[in-house]
């Protein structure tokens, strides 16, 4: 495949799909999305494929959502615009994840944050390297309630996730692992061969077992109420990205980040 902002390879059962932007810590960009979203559809329907591993080429896994690259494309987007746009796109990004027919893993390693944060815990288990750390600090910068899919109180809990949004704190891979967040945590160096040797194992089972098994595991969750909670944020989210309060707050962090660049150029 020729793409240009992930990398796709296939190791025997497993497809290893990373964000690929590496000099942007993988920020993820609408045609990184996409191009996620086309790679997953190429493993789900290669059955040869029976297990996908979700990394990020380079130091950092994902710092998120790229800002300049939604500010540029819709910045102008009125409310409803958002809306729609990022009911399919954003949290339709993650809830494909989720659904995905096959297990998936969450490769992680230097930042996860924000919209990176959200691609990972929509994984069905995640590995850390032990530099690895994790953030949502979009109420502090943003003025906005959190990313598009909370799913934050499933994977850490109602009381951490307050204190973790609340105070835009970064969470250690450790850290992480004592919350259930995250299944292990490994040496840097030896974290792409755990992964891959974690999904070669689960690629062992009998495919079709393995996907009525994770189908059943997700409806559990959804009985409890994921999926509803995670719709019911979504319009919160949206409501809170067209307040004053956020749109004075990302251009100030606009003019930042310009600011910035243009002192790099000079």
């Amino acid at each position: 495949m020729n793409y240009q902002d992930i990398s796709y390879e296939v190791i025997g059962a497993v497809a290893r799909i990373c964000h690929n932007r590496p000099a942007q810590a993988n920020a993820e960009s609408e045609n990184l999305l996409a191009e996620l979203d086309h790679a997953l559809e190429v493993a789900r329907q290669d059955d040869a494929v029976r297990v996908v591993i979700i990394g990020g080429r380079g130091k950092h896994f994902s710092a998120g959502h790229d800002l300049m690259d939604g500010m540029e494309k819709r910045g102008d987007f009125s409310p409803e615009q958002h809306w729609l746009w990022e009911s399919e796109h954003y949290l339709g990004n993650a809830l494909r994840i989720w659904d995905f027919p096959k297990p998936t893993i969450a490769q992680v390693q230097g930042a996860c944050i924000a919209g990176g944060f959200m691609v990972a815990n929509m994984c069905d288990m995640v590995v850390a390297a032990d530099d690895a750390f994790f953030s949502d600090p979009v109420a502090h910068s943003l003025a906005a309630a959190s990313v598009e899919a909370l799913m934050h109180p499933w994977v850490m809990g109602i009381r951490k996730s307050k204190e973790f949004l609340f105070t835009g704190q970064r969470l250690s891979a450790v850290d992480a692992k004592e919350l259930g967040m995250v299944n292990h945590v490994v040496a840097r160096a030896e974290l792409e061969q755990f992964t891959l040797d974690l999904a070669n194992r689960i690629a062992l089972a009998p495919p079709i077992g393995i996907r009525m098994l994770k189908r059943s595991i997700n409806r559990s969750a959804d009985i409890m109420g994921f999926r509803n909670s995670l719709m019911a944020h979504f319009d919160t989210h949206i409501l809170s990205t067209s307040t004053r309060e956020h749109l004075d707050l990302a251009a100030a962090g606009m003019r930042a980040s310009m600011e910035a660049a243009k002192k790099a150029q000079s």
